[in-house]
């Protein structure tokens, strides 16, 4: 039975993509355009938790679960470890739009270089104050938490390659 166990766990393991870090210098060796990123499949490295206190006017929610915290509602988006997405675009150089669910194209994160993790897509935040930064997020603010601030871009390089290498063996031309 352990024997099994272990084959089925090694069978899954084999046919799970193995992800890397999607860095500034993997986009700058491959260059690749807009249309091109729209074809990778992208993961997120760790859980990512949206956060946003609701005030009393506020009833509409969309995306999110109400959770009562401390006698406050809040609204929460959970974004779980390994969860893929798809760019939607690129704002400006070196950022991407990235977009973890099917409905609504509001309804994404801003992920950039970040030096102090090795130049790793991290999610980026608008500002951060006391380890606590602000997203926007289907065009509302929310708060992320430092557990978040690390949260980065993964891709499975095997894929990524068959994606971008167009290649092709010159056969040669001779005199007529």
């Amino acid at each position: 039975m352990v024997v099994a166990g272990a084959l089925i766990a090694l069978a899954l393991a084999a046919c799970s993509p193995t992800l890397t870090p999607f860095t500034q210098r993997l986009y700058d060796q491959y260059d690749w355009t807009e249309p091109e990123l729209q074809r990778i499949q992208f993961y997120v490295s760790d859980d990512i938790v949206l956060r946003r206190e609701l005030t009393g006017g506020q009833s509409e929610i969309i995306s999110g679960e109400i959770k009562v915290v401390d006698g406050r509602e809040v609204e929460e988006v959970i974004i779980r470890r390994n969860t893929p997405g798809v760019l939607l675009f690129t704002p400006k150089k070196n950022r991407f739009a990235i977009s973890f669910e099917s409905e609504g194209n509001d309804r994404y994160l801003i992920f950039g270089p970040n030096p102090k993790a090795g130049n790793r897509y991290a999610l980026l935040a608008s500002e951060w104050r006391r380890r606590v930064g602000t997203v926007t997020y289907e065009g509302r603010k929310f708060d992320v938490g430092s557990g978040s601030a690390f949260a980065s871009l993964m891709v499975d390089l095997k894929k990524v390659r068959k994606i971008s290498v167009s290649s092709r063996t010159a056969r040669g031309r001779k005199v007529n």
